[in-house]
């Protein structure tokens, strides 16, 4: 079964905003999400884009809080897009805090981190160069698949 409302085949994410038309629109200007849907009335809810990574927007509730209401971060997601460069222009020049300039990581990632209107961290990446993870230092568990 294919369910076209909840891709089954990635990490879906459900990130709180104390207003989520606010928030659709401010992830939409600054950092170029694209709106799939939104529901409710008020508006409670909505799925967003940004190439092939998908986020959950909600409300505020008794299950979850944005990192403005305590004050704490709970969590970062990175996306990865085409060009790190240009993302990186557009969310500067929007007004979104970068907390990470834009350079090249060890693991062979070009990214850079933001923070948007409530809080979350975000990481932007691009890969810039092919590495194993022995090649930078980190000890292998177990071989991908």
């Amino acid at each position: 079964m294919k369910n076209r409302s909840v891709p089954t085949d990635a990490v879906l994410p459900h990130v709180v905003y104390r207003s989520v038309p606010r928030a659709c629109e401010w992830l939409t200007r600054v950092f170029g999400f694209e709106e799939h849907y939104r529901y409710g009335e008020p508006v409670s809810g909505a799925q967003m884009r940004l190439g092939g990574a998908y986020i959950q927007v909600s409300g505020p509730g008794e299950w979850g809080k944005t990192p403005a209401e305590p004050g704490v971060g709970t969590q970062m997601l990175t996306v990865f897009i085409a060009d790190v460069d240009a993302h990186y222009a557009r969310a500067k020049r929007e007004g979104a805090i970068i907390w990470e300039e834009l350079h090249e990581t060890v693991y062979g990632e070009r990214q850079y981190g933001a923070e948007d209107l409530d809080g979350h961290r975000w990481l932007f990446s691009q890969h810039a160069r092919d590495l194993s993870p022995e090649d930078w230092g980190a000890t292998v568990a177990s071989p991908s698949p």
